[in-house]
């Protein structure tokens, strides 16, 4: 004769998984959820209380005031360590003693004192609690009155069930916490993750290495001679490129991913090594070799200022403070004049200077998005300082130093070596020992890396030898390396807003646009 199903014994487990907290945990989240009758049908059906007998009982005894009770099935509860158990009567009997202040008398005072006296101070609790409890006896304090008594028992409970074992009260959200850290796991461990949105629970998580930008989609052929630097702007709605055809070009990124130029900024008598964009995106500065910087208006592509220094000085490189008005700049003096850092606001005026033997010739820098730190680099040296006037530190590299990149969230730099590798360095002062990347080519020039991706989980740089390197944060070798180019590659940024795209730059006088499933190639 066949059994019902529903009459055969369950297995205690399922795999690894205890049956009765899984249906627990299924139970709480149907009832958070507002699924109440299905809830109540299983527990029905599978036996399986979501709270046990002792919760109930002491939910109860709370709300209804019945506080010795209360006391002796805390003391019951299997699992508690002595100390939780001492403050878990410790609110018991805070609670009882609260309500007692704020019925006001004699009596209750009376009573209230031999609360305080026999059953909180025997605890052993911070005597600043009790010290406090016993104050309030005259300041009332705390004191809990009557019509108030139903919400403060409520609260006296959840509170009570936080020092408890979790068996005793499934924690709120817990299947949901543990779908979450599951995806997060396998999310965390797929090295190709790049789009935020592409998770399901119907599947374990595996993204392709078509999630990275891995197809050229369109050369872009603006200049006439090598491409040495190119940058996204923060909004991802622009990209700027520089040439030593002593142009900049700003194109615009269209909805379809495709970009078309905007403006052509013309006015730098030499090559154009550097740019950077102002925070909010709409200046753009350009900084040509041994020339002063120039700021560009990027609606017009209008030169609004030629920032002239107050010395014969040869800028080598600058970055934005976070609110768009100020700028830092380094440069080097000829013959024997210091090395100068020195802030700015956008009318050229000087604001700060760091000058002197300390101030070395600084190569990159940058400043974090909060404001807080300014960071360069100099030969084999990382300098962090506080702003605006704090402590300073640094990171010692055993090779130069030629770039610098911050992360989006400011907290990371990596440096590109001259031995090869890229270094990425936490910037708080306990950082040691650098995360390393291997693969690219390295030798003579300078090359620039980048973070990009979702939440910067990749870093990109280009090579010598004409390819696009890309790597998995936390791991040494690339994932992914981009053919097209024909000659060396200097610069690479990836696009903060849409973590398919990235550009490069080369000397082959082009920016390619490389994309996360693209086809088709064009030359604008």
């Amino acid at each position: 004769m066949d059994l019902a199903e529903s009459s055969l014994p369950r297995p205690r487990r399922v795999g690894s998984v205890d049956r009765e907290e899984l249906v627990r945990v299924i139970e709480q989240s149907l009832y958070s959820l507002g699924y109440r009758r299905a809830a109540a049908e299983l527990e029905a059906e599978s036996g399986v209380p979501l709270y046990p007998p002792e919760h109930d009982r002491l939910l109860l005894d709370v709300m209804a005031g019945r506080w010795d009770e209360c006391a002796e099935t805390v003391r019951a509860v299997a699992g508690v360590g002595d100390a939780d158990r001492a403050v878990a009567e410790f609110l018991l009997w805070r609670g009882h003693y609260l309500e007692l202040l704020g019925t006001g008398g004699d009596a209750g005072l009376r009573r209230a004192r031999e609360v305080l006296r026999r059953r909180i101070a025997p605890l052993g609790v911070d005597r600043r609690c009790v010290h406090w409890l016993a104050c309030a006896m005259v300041s009332c304090e705390g004191a809990v009155a009557p019509e108030a008594v139903v919400g403060w028992r409520v609260a006296v409970f959840l509170d009570l069930v936080e020092v408890l074992p979790p068996w005793f009260h499934v924690p709120s959200g817990r299947l949901e916490h543990l779908v979450e850290s599951a995806v997060t796991k396998q999310v965390a461990s797929c090295i190709y993750h790049n789009l935020p949105d592409e998770t399901t629970l119907f599947e374990d998580h595996k993204c392709h290495e078509h999630h990275l930008p891995f197809e050229c989609a369109q050369i872009l052929c603006g200049h006439n001679n090598e491409v040495w630097f190119v940058r996204f702007s923060n909004n991802g709605d622009y990209l700027a490129s520089s040439s030593s055809d002593c142009t900049a070009i700003i194109w615009k990124v269209e909805k379809d991913d495709t970009l078309t130029k905007k403006h052509c900024l013309q006015g730098h008598q030499k090559p154009i090594s550097f740019l950077a964009w102002s925070p909010n995106d709409r200046m753009l500065l350009t900084c040509g070799t041994g020339e002063s910087l120039k700021l560009w208006n990027v609606d017009t592509g209008e030169c609004n200022l030629k920032f002239r220094a107050s010395l014969d000085c040869i800028i080598s490189s600058c970055a934005w403070f976070p609110n768009s008005e100020k700028i830092v700049c380094a440069s080097c003096e000829p013959d024997s004049s210091p090395n100068r850092i020195f802030t700015c606001d956008l009318e050229g005026q000087e604001l700060e200077v760091w000058a002197g033997d300390r101030i070395p010739k600084v190569s990159d820098l940058a400043v974090t998005p909060d404001g807080r730190h300014l960071i360069f680099v100099s030969c084999n040296d990382i300098w962090i300082r506080e702003l605006p006037k704090g402590r300073e530190w640094r990171f010692r590299e055993k090779q130069a130093i030629s770039s610098l990149s911050l992360s989006g969230d400011g907290q990371s730099l990596i440096v590109n070596l001259s031995s090869q590798e890229i270094h990425l360095w936490k910037i708080n002062e306990s950082s040691t020992v650098p995360e390393k990347f291997k693969g690219h080519k390295q030798e003579k020039f300078v090359i620039r890396s980048c973070f990009g991706g979702s939440n910067s989980s990749f870093i990109a740089s280009g090579s010598e030898d004409s390819q696009v390197y890309i790597w998995k944060r936390h791991l040494e070798t690339p994932i992914k390396i981009l053919d097209g180019h024909t000659m060396i590659v200097n610069c690479v940024s990836w696009n903060p807003a849409r973590p398919h795209m990235l550009a490069s730059a080369s000397d082959d006088r082009t920016v390619r646009i490389w994309l996360a499933h693209k086809t088709g190639s064009t030359c604008s």
